[in-house]
Parts: structure tokens; C-alpha cells; sequence
């Protein structure tokens, strides 16, 4: 189950289809019962939440904070995966730039965001290959394309 917040005083055109296309995520990595939220916000914001969490001075596209970081908490009937930022402006103008939709971003930057609260990174190079095709078969297999 996941719930999508929008902070800002716009509507966001792609959140109905990124709903439909986080329903079909969910499923096909069997996370029925994994809470998780994605919380559109402004440039302001996440460049605010980079300097308090990640001590980072900039905006971002994305931010996600695992829950399951703290092995400590665990949970018998669900998963508490965390929260997904994402700077829905910084989407928009990636969109442009890389010369596809405002939905493939949006729906792109999610997944990404999905996979960092589910241990995946890419710091190195293999684990870089191994979350970005993750990334790219979730998208594809849903049919959004570059």
C-alpha cells in the first residue's frame, strides 16, 4: 500500500498515472503489503530536506529515507519501507532534457526512489548496472519507453 502526497499549491498532472503504474510495480515485486509514501514537493523543499538529512547544499531530484535501514524494527504482517521526495520541477525540466515525457520521469524518478527503500544502490558500478536494469525492466514492462 502506498500513499501519494502532493505539497504544492499545483495539481500534478501525472500522479493518476503514476498510481496505476505503482500498482503494477508493487505486484510485480510482490510488495503487497509494504507500506510506502511518495511525497511530491518543491525545489525549496528538497533542497532543504538534502542540507538537514544529507548535509548535501543543493536540490535534488529525488530522496528516498529507508525505514528498513534499522534492522532493529521488525514487522510480522507488513513491510514499513519509508518515503520517496521527489522535486517535481527538477522531474520536468529532466524530462526536457532528456527528451521524453513529464510521466516517464515521474514514474522513473519513483522507481528509483522504490528501489533505494529496497536496498538497492548504486554506488558502485555493479550495483549501478543491477538497479538500473531493474529500473528500465519495471518501466518497460509497463510500457513507458524513452
Amino acid at each position: 500500500m502506498f500513499e501519494v502526497f502532493n505539497t504544492l499549491d499545483r495539481d500534478i498532472a501525472e500522479i493518476k498515472n503514476l498510481k496505476k503504474y505503482m500498482k503494477f510495480v508493487t505486484k510485480k515485486l510482490g510488495l503487497e503489503k509494504a507500506i510506502f509514501n511518495i511525497i511530491f514537493v518543491s525545489n525549496e523543499e528538497i533542497h532543504e530536506i538534502n542540507r538537514e538529512y544529507r548535509h548535501t547544499d543543493r536540490v535534488t531530484d529525488v530522496i528516498s529515507f529507508a525505514l528498513e535501514d534499522n534492522k532493529d524494527i521488525v514487522y510480522e504482517d507488513f513491510r514499513l519501507l519509508g518515503d520517496i521526495y521527489i522535486a517535481i520541477d527538477v522531474a520536468y525540466e529532466q524530462a526536457k532534457e532528456y527528451g521524453h515525457s513529464k510521466e516517464r520521469e515521474v514514474c522513473f524518478l519513483a522507481t528509483h526512489g522504490l528501489l533505494h527503500l529496497l536496498g538497492y544502490d548504486h554506488m558502485e558500478e555493479e550495483e549501478e548496472k543491477e538497479m538500473f536494469a531493474m529500473q528500465d525492466e519495471l518501466l518497460n514492462s509497463y510500457g513507458i519507453e524513452r
